[in-house]
């Protein structure tokens, strides 16, 4: 029998829905299934801090959870480690602290005062985020490879071997990958370009479905490259567009 891989979306901070996905997955493949989150599990949402938390705890009590890291949680964790608040892969306008990219929002979600100035900021955020959590978020991997699929929160730069990828794509990349439709090596299941439904381009799957926007958050099953949705009514095939 082929196992079957589950994948979460990304999260954003949007506790209630990764616990509601988690019940899914556990009603379609018992405490023992495996899973892999593919990243941004902070900003925008409202309680960034019990996401970490929970991901942390199931994995420390022996689920077989695997969590990947997205630019989102990058940008948090050099944050907290070197108070760096940009990207060159940002608009030039904004930093981790605009409201757009919804760093204050994971800040409150610590309890710090998010009006202070960013110096202050950060050494608030130094005060209030635990140490556990500094490091689950510094020991995120950036893929992970299982079964036929390859997953990853952004995607992949077309034509280069895994060992040749950069972080800044794989956690980054939006238009060479997204434009790209000849087979990769494996299937890519990929978060990070919000869209409004899930989506199967034969060669990628994309399930971030906008939870950081107020829209769902997307789990999938999949079965070799046989590709799932988890809803409350059970599972319905996602196939390939175009």
């Amino acid at each position: 029998m082929r196992e079957t891989i589950y994948a979460i979306g990304d999260i954003h901070g949007q506790h209630e829905l990764l616990l509601d996905a988690l019940a899914l997955i556990e009603l379609d493949g018992g405490q023992e299934a495996k899973v892999i989150s593919l990243g941004d599990l902070v900003d925008r949402g409202p309680d960034s801090r019990a996401v970490i938390e929970t991901l942390r705890e199931g994995i420390a009590q022996g689920r077989n959870w695997q969590v990947l890291m997205g630019n989102h949680d990058r940008l948090f964790e050099q944050f907290l480690r070197s108070g760096v608040i940009t990207h060159p892969k940002m608009r030039p306008s904004y930093t981790w602290l605009s409201p757009e990219l919804g760093g204050r929002d994971t800040l409150a979600s610590y309890g710090v005062d998010v009006t202070l100035a960013a110096e202050a900021l950060r050494a608030a955020a130094l005060e209030a985020v635990p140490d556990d959590h500094r490091a689950f978020l510094a020991g995120l991997p950036l893929y992970a490879e299982a079964g036929d699929c390859l997953f990853v929160h952004a995607g992949v730069q077309p034509g280069l071997p895994m060992a040749w990828q950069s972080e800044e794509d794989l956690i980054w990349i939006r238009d060479a990958f997204l434009t790209h439709d000849a087979p990769f090596e494996r299937l890519v299941i990929h978060g990070h370009t919000a869209v409004l439904a899930p989506e199967h381009r034969g060669n990628r799957v994309n399930i971030d479905s906008g939870a950081g926007f107020g829209r769902a958050l997307t789990v999938v099953a999949i079965e070799g490259t046989d590709v799932f949705v988890l809803e409350e009514d059970g599972r319905k095939r996602l196939t390939p567009q175009g």
